[in-house]
């Protein structure tokens, strides 16, 4: 979750009124957020840097707030004011207006067709005499940043670039040329750069080098360009100084550039939406033409409304609670989501704002509904189905292995269920024909090519790479195997076997062989051929011939133990001798 930091003082103002630490945490909760901690600038930075750096910091209190991922609107303190206070039935949710400016009186921006393969998409808009002060210039900072880190995916799908329209001139073109056609002043620096040497620049920056990548391998650089050929920005890395905004901007352009349409017009209205509360005709937005290699043309910000139908009865029984259709738009709207009743309280017609990307589908206004509502005012019943819940026995019974285990001397292993066809056919002499293995389609790296279907290996890697620990080492992993199995859905299914493993000079095979008489006492199941179990010589590719034998529980066999053979211990990088048991417990469950 996001965590959006807001000064406490600033806070209480747009408010209106002041709460205690605790009371504002309360509110936060009603309304589905987190108050996640009460700091300072000072304490901050004490913690980042210690206590002889934050000399000098404010010590301002703030207010850190969990927001949910999918709430854009909330993550700077204009949203989050405005969502509180129509929370709180305050104030009444803003409209936002999109004013498309007279024929040749707009600005507009040229995509072309240089930019297909690299940042196809753009959009723009522009806030007309916006007032800034301090705390608002910082909040529409932050704000960028807030969502360049979240919907845009670190200016992976989007980048945001703002500029001072009254140091430029439109129409502004949106083209890639080659990295050293490129020249111009980075935000905030004294000299000019190529877009190579730009490159340079910010690769030990702390802040910018994280989105080179993004195109330093192109053969060409997006660019955007005024009607002077002055450079706005080279998406998405850095804005050119001419046009930076400062306290003193009246017109801001912005512009969003992306691999992502739908993200790069969802930022921009979220953008405009939040700040056009300071434009002098508030919650108004101008217009921009955004012209399309084809020639055509769309006009944006969208700004778009929409409206969704919910019934009534839905909400009440998703919630579980019985509220009148007139009550439930009530909810809704304090949600930001302006609702009412038509059709004889047979349904809810909700308004979703440009805002509310979020809201996608009914379960989402449902969710507001409860939000609203209150989680806590929903009276907790019992289910009319039987939905109680129980531990799986096969899980009961691993957790109670794993413990007797441990305390029999074993140390517990947790390997890949993935390896490669080497480790469960190969190395342990077998053809991987006859292992039954399910294999990965397209894997990835030669170590995870299939499903394993002994817990062996795993096992042997794992004491190969803790060779230097001192001996004996004695390890067991109980865990799930799978294997080919036509009858299934799936055409496989899982088995929990248990594997021990018992590592030293002298192969050990008493120490496994008592292991296993251990684990059938554990499991009351007797030494007798009868209803109980023994052991039988056989013969297994992977263990010493002579010393192997195979386990038969209740009449079935469950599995083998006995003592490697070197070829396996040798292929698996080992020196010393190795005794080893795997059994199946599904049948004892």
């Amino acid at each position: 979750m996001p965590t959006v930091s807001v000064k406490r003082d600033a806070l209480f103002e747009a408010l209106g009124r002041t709460y205690t630490d605790e009371e504002f945490n309360d509110l936060c909760f009603e309304f589905g957020l987190e108050l996640d901690e009460v700091t300072s600038e000072k304490d901050i930075i004490s913690k980042e840097k210690g206590k002889g750096k934050a000399e000098g910091a404010s010590e301002t209190v703030l207010y850190k707030i969990d927001v949910p991922a999918n709430r854009y609107d909330l993550l700077c303190l204009e949203g989050l004011v405005r969502g509180l206070q129509v929370f709180k039935e305050r104030m009444n949710l803003p409209r936002y207006e999109k004013i498309i400016p007279a024929k040749g009186e707009g600005q507009k921006l040229i995509i072309t067709e240089e930019t297909v393969k690299i940042r196809p998409h753009a959009v723009a808009a522009v806030l007309r005499n916006i007032t800034f002060t301090k705390e608002r210039y910082d909040s529409f900072i932050d704000l960028q940043e807030k969502l360049h880190q979240n919907i845009c995916r670190r200016r992976a799908l989007v980048a945001i670039g703002t500029h001072d329209l009254d140091t430029i001139s439109g129409p502004f073109t949106f083209t890639a040329k080659a990295p050293s056609e490129i020249k111009f002043k980075p935000l905030n620096q004294s000299q000019e750069y190529t877009a190579p040497q730009i490159m340079d620049l910010y690769r030990t920056d702390s802040h910018l080098r994280h989105y080179l990548h993004l195109i330093e391998n192109k053969p060409r650089y997006p660019v955007i360009y005024d009607s002077n050929g002055v450079v706005l920005s080279m998406p998405p890395i850095i804005n050119g100084d001419h046009s930076k905004i400062s306290l003193k901007t009246r017109n801001v352009f912005i512009e969003c550039t992306g691999t992502d349409m739908t993200k790069a017009k969802i930022v921009l209205d979220i953008i405009v939406a939040m700040f056009s509360e300071y434009c002098e005709k508030q919650f108004t937005v101008e217009a921009v033409e955004v012209i399309y290699p084809n020639g055509k043309t769309h006009i944006y910000p969208e700004l778009a409304y929409r409206k969704e139908k919910v019934k009534p009865e839905l909400i009440n029984k998703k919630l579980g609670i019985s509220e009148t259709p007139s009550n439930l738009a009530k909810l809704l709207t304090r949600m930001c989501l302006s609702s009412h009743v038509i059709g004889n309280g047979n349904n809810i017609e909700t308004e979703i704002p440009p805002t509310r990307a979020d809201v996608i589908h009914a379960c989402d206004i449902v969710e507001d509904a409860a939000i609203a509502y209150g989680y806590n005012n929903i009276q907790m019943v019992i289910p009319k189905t039987y939905t109680i819940a129980n531990q799986l026995p096969l899980n009961k019974l691993t957790e109670l292995l794993r413990l007797d285990l441990a305390a029999a001397g074993f140390t517990e292993a947790l390997t890949f269920a993935l390896c490669s066809t080497e480790d469960i056919a190969d190395k342990l002499g077998m053809d991987i024909s006859a292992t039954n293995a399910v294999h990965i389609a397209n894997p990835k790296t030669a170590e995870f090519q299939v499903a394993r279907t002994t817990l062996l290996p795993g096992l042997l890697k794992t004491i190969a790479s803790n060779r230097k620990m001192p001996l004996p080492l004695k390890l067991f992993e109980i865990s799930d195997i799978v294997v080919k199995d036509p009858t299934k859905d799936v055409g496989a299914r899982n088995y929990r076997h248990l594997c021990a493993i018992y590592y030293n000079k002298s192969p050990g095979f008493e120490i496994i062989h008592g292991l296993l008489d251990r684990v059938m006492q554990l499991l009351e199941v007797p030494p007798n051929e009868e209803n109980g179990y023994t052991i039988k010589a056989t013969e297994g590719s992977a263990f010493f011939p002579g010393r192997c034998a195979e386990i038969f529980a209740r009449g079935q066999s469950v599995g083998k133990l006995g003592v490697l053979h070197p070829d396996v211990i040798t292929k698996f990088e080992l020196t010393m001798p190795c005794s080893a048991l795997e059994i199946n417990i599904e049948p004892f469950v």
